[in-house]
C-alpha cells in the first residue's frame, strides 16, 4: 500500500459545517449479521452490507455520516482561528522538490503556494533559467502529476498524470527544447497499488513501461498483473510490446533504471509491497536476465561507474553494498557501516551513501575504490535527506534536506573540496527559531527502546498535562523522518506539544527494524507505540486526558489497534484512510493481496491468528468507554477501502459508552490523498487540528 500523509478536506470545510445541524447522537446504522472465522475463531459481522456503496442506504448513510461530522466540528470554537492560521503557515515562499539531473539539465517540481498542484520545469544546470514543461493548475486542480522521466540527454520527457485522486496513470511525452507535447498517450500505466516505471532507450527512440492490459467492452480494467511493455515514440500504444512480466505475479511491482547513458537498464521486481526484490539486467534492448534473487534479500539500487550498485540485507540488518556487472557477476563494494542504508548515489567517479540511525540522517563520500573521504557537512541532527541529484563524471552533487524547523534547502555538494553552498531554500511564513526538540525513549514490552521526538516552543516544560499529539506509521520499511511541522506551528503556538515515534515496521534502524514489526510480529509495532505513549506520561509531558494520537493508512491500522487495545491511554483519535478489518483488506479488496508480503495472508493459521488478535474491528467491545474518534476516507481510494472506515466508525459508534464522538468524513472526489491539491492539503491539517484542540483542552 505505501504509505501516505492522507489529505482529505477541502478549507471551505467550516463554511459548510455552518449548514448542518449537529446532532447529540450519530445516525443510527442497521444491523445485518454476516457469521464468518478467523484464526480459528467465530466472527460475527454486522455491517458488511456497508462494503457495497451502490447497495440499498449506503450513499445516504455516508451522507448522513458527512452531516454528522461536519456539523459536530463545526461546533468546536476554534475551527475558524484555526483553519485561517493554518492557511497562512501554509503559504510559504515558492518550493522545490524531486530533483533529478539529465544531460545537465536539472529538472524539478516547483509550487508557489496556493497554487493547487506543482508545476514540472527545467533548467541548464546550474545557473540556466528556469522554463516551465508542465502546468494543469488551470482545471480544478484535480489533475496531478504523479511522476516524471528524462531521457538520458534530457531532450525529451516522460511524466504520468491521474485524476481525482484515483491515481490511474496516464503517461505523456514532450519535447523540452520546443515545450511541445509528442502524440504520444500511454494510459493504464500503473499508479496505485502499482507503481509506475519507465526507462528511456539508449537512443531515445522509444521506452519501456509498466501497464495494465487496456479494458475492452468485455473485460473491465484489472489493476493486477501488470508487466513491462516497450513503446517506440510516435506509434500508438496497440503497437507496444510485451518485454517482461505476463505471468510474472498477478501482484507485480517494477523499479526500472537505466544506466550507461540508456545502453543498460535494471530492473527490481516485487511481488507486493514490503518484500525484498529480485534483480534482472538487460542489454540494449535485450532480454531481462535475472542477477539475484530475493534470498539476496535487495531494496534498493542505483548504476554506479558502468555497474549495478545494489543494497542488500542479507547477513548485513544495517545494509551493505554489492555491484553487478553487465553479466551479473556479484563483487563487495562496501560492507555494513555505521547507520542503515537508505540510498546510493553516484558522484564522480565514486558514489555518496545516505544513512539513517531512528531520527538522525546523513550523507557519506566514497570514492572509486569504496574508500571513505568524508561526511558531508549536513547538520547532525533533525534533518532528513531528501532527494540528491548527480550524473557520473561530475563532482558536484545537489543534495536536498530538510528538518523538524527548516523548511525544504537545496545544496551544492562539492566532491573535491567538501563544501556545502546553498543555492535554494523556502521561505517560511512564520519565524521558527523559538521551537525546541527534545528527545526521549520508551520501552517496549519486549524491552526494546524506541526513540520520541518531541517538539514544542521555547518555555514549554513538562507540566503533566500538555496537550500533546503522537504521531507514527510503522510498516512497510517506511521511516519516520524529521520533517518540517510547516502548519503546525499553529498548534505549538498554543501550549501544544508534537511527538513522533520511530516505531518498529520502519527501516529507520535498517531492515531487522522492519522485519520485527511484520505478518506474526506486528504486535511489536502496536507495543512499540503504547511504549512512547506511556513514555509521554511518565516523564510528565502530559496525561491520559491530555494525549492525542494521528496516523493514517498503515498508520490508520496502528489507531485502530491502540484505541482498541488501550482505550483508557488516549483521550482522542485521528485515523486517515485506514485498515481495519485486516482479513478482508486481503481477500476483498483489489489492493489487499499486494500488502500480504508485509501483513502475511489469512491463509497461513499463524498468520491468521495474529490478525484477530490485533485487528481493530474484530476487537471492539460493546459497553466500553473509548477515547472521542475521527475517521476519514475517499470514496476513489485505491490503496485502502473506504469500506473499511465506514464498518469501524459503525462499530465504534454503537459500541462507546463514554459520551465522546466517534465520527466519519467521506471525500467523495478524493483518494487516498495522493495529488491532493493545496486546498485539501491545508483542509486536512485544519480538520485534525481543531478536533484535537476540543479535545485536548489546547490553550485551556
Amino acid at each position: 500500500m505505501r504509505p501516505f500523509a492522507p489529505r482529505l478536506l477541502a478549507l471551505s470545510l467550516f463554511a459548510a459545517c455552518a449548514a448542518h445541524a449537529a446532532t447529540a447522537t450519530p445516525p443510527p446504522t442497521p444491523q445485518h449479521a454476516v457469521q464468518d472465522t478467523l484464526g480459528g475463531q467465530a466472527l460475527t459481522d454486522p455491517y458488511r452490507w456497508l462494503e457495497n456503496p451502490d447497495g440499498e442506504g449506503v450513499q445516504k448513510w455516508i451522507e448522513a455520516q458527512n452531516a454528522y461530522t461536519e456539523g459536530t466540528i463545526g461546533k468546536m470554537p476554534m475551527g475558524k482561528e484555526l483553519s485561517a492560521r493554518i492557511r497562512e503557515l501554509a503559504i510559504t515562499s515558492t518550493t522545490r522538490s524531486s530533483p533529478e539531473l539529465a544531460g545537465g539539465t536539472l529538472f524539478y517540481f516547483e509550487n508557489t503556494p496556493p497554487q493547487p498542484q506543482p508545476v514540472l520545469v527545467a533548467k541548464a544546470w546550474p545557473d540556466g533559467p528556469v522554463r516551465t514543461l508542465v502546468d494543469l493548475n488551470k482545471g480544478d486542480g484535480n489533475t496531478a502529476i504523479t511522476e516524471y522521466w528524462p531521457s538520458p540527454s534530457g531532450r525529451y520527457l516522460a511524466y504520468g498524470t491521474a485524476e481525482g485522486g484515483s491515481e490511474l496513470t496516464t503517461i505523456h511525452i514532450l519535447d523540452t527544447q520546443t515545450g511541445k507535447p509528442l502524440s504520444d498517450s500511454l494510459p493504464w500505466a500503473g499508479g496505485g497499488t502499482t507503481p509506475q516505471a519507465l526507462s528511456w532507450d539508449g537512443d531515445e527512440k522509444g521506452v519501456t513501461y509498466a501497464r495494465f492490459d487496456a479494458p475492452t467492452k468485455d473485460k473491465p480494467l484489472r489493476e493486477f498483473d501488470a508487466y513491462l511493455a516497450h513503446h517506440v515514440i510516435g506509434t500508438t500504444q496497440e503497437k507496444d510490446t510485451v518485454v517482461f512480466g505476463k505471468g510474472y505475479s498477478p501482484v507485480a511491482e517494477y523499479i526500472l533504471m537505466a544506466g550507461d547513458g540508456g545502453k543498460a537498464t535494471a530492473l527490481l521486481a516485487n511481488e507486493g509491497d514490503g518484500g525484498p526484490a529480485e534483480v534482472y539486467l538487460r542489454q540494449g534492448n535485450g532480454a531481462f536476465k535475472k542477477a539475484l534473487g530475493r534470498e539476496a534479500d535487495v531494496r534498493s539500487a542505483h548504476w554506479v561507474g558502468g555497474k549495478l550498485y545494489v543494497v542488500t540485507f542479507v547477513g548485513a540488518p544495517r545494509g551493505k553494498v554489492v555491484a553487478l556487472d553487465a553479466t551479473g557477476k556479484a563483487t563487495d563494494v562496501l560492507p555494513q557501516g555505521e547507520g542503515a542504508i537508505q540510498r546510493v548515489t553516484p558522484m564522480g567517479n565514486g558514489f555518496l551513501v545516505v544513512r539513517s540511525a531512528g531520527p538522525d540522517w546523513w550523507a557519506d563520500q566514497y570514492d572509486g575504490k569504496a574508500t571513505f573521504v568524508r561526511r558531508l557537512p549536513l547538520p547532525a541532527t533533525g534533518i532528513t535527506i531528501g532527494g540528491v541529484a548527480a550524473e557520473e563524471g561530475q563532482d558536484k552533487a545537489l543534495v536536498t534536506y530538510s528538518g523538524w524547523t527548516q523548511p525544504t534547502r537545496w545544496a551544492e555538494y562539492d566532491g573535491t573540496s567538501g563544501t556545502l553552498k546553498t543555492v535554494f531554500e523556502v521561505k517560511p511564513a512564520a519565524d521558527y527559531s523559538k521551537v525546541r526538540v527534545t528527545r526521549i525513549d520508551g520501552t517496549s514490552k519486549d524491552g526494546t527502546k524506541i526513540p520520541v521526538t518531541l517538539i514544542s516552543m521555547d518555555g514549554i516544560t513538562p507540566n503533566g498535562k500538555r496537550p500533546t499529539i503522537l504521531y507514527s506509521y510503522g510498516g512497510f520499511g517506511i521511516p519516520v523522518t524529521p520533517g518540517f511541522i510547516g502548519p503546525n506551528l499553529a498548534w505549538l503556538e498554543r501550549g501544544g506539544v508534537l511527538a513522533y515515534a520511530n516505531i518498529r515496521g520502519g527501516n529507520e534502524f535498517g531492515e531487522q527494524w522492519h522485519e520485527q514489526g511484520q505478518k506474526t510480529r506486528k504486535q511489536n509495532v502496536f507495543d512499540d507505540f503504547y511504549a512512547a505513549s506511556k513514555a509521554l506520561v511518565d516523564t510528565k509531558w502530559t496525561d491520559t486526558k491530555h494525549l492525542g494520537i494521528l496516523g493514517g493508512s498503515n498508520g490508520g491500522l496502528l489507531m485502530g489497534a491502540l484505541l482498541t487495545q488501550h482505550p483508557e491511554q488516549y483521550r482522542a483519535v485521528v485515523a486517515m484512510v485506514g485498515i481495519y478489518d485486516v482479513a478482508r483488506h486481503e481477500t476483498a479488496f483489489a489492493n489487499g493481496p499486494y500488502n500480504v508480503s508485509e501483513y502475511g495472508s489469512v491463509k497461513d493459521p499463524a498468520v491468521a491468528k495474529a490478525m484477530r488478535a490485533y485487528g481493530p474491528l474484530y476487537n471492539v467491545k460493546k459497553g466500553t468507554n473509548y477515547p472521542s474518534v475521527l475517521l476519514t476516507t475517499g470514496a476513489n481510494d485505491p490503496r485502502v477501502a473506504p469500506w473499511q472506515s465506514r464498518k469501524f466508525a459503525a462499530s465504534l459508534q454503537d459500541a462507546s459508552t463514554s459520551g465522546n464522538p466517534v465520527l466519519l468524513l467521506t471525500r467523495m472526489n478524493a483518494g487516498h490523498g495522493i495529488g491532493a491539491p493545496f486546498s485539501q492539503r491545508v483542509g486536512n491539517a485544519a480538520l485534525s487540528m481543531t478536533f484535537f484542540a476540543n479535545e485536548l483542552g489546547l490553550g485551556e
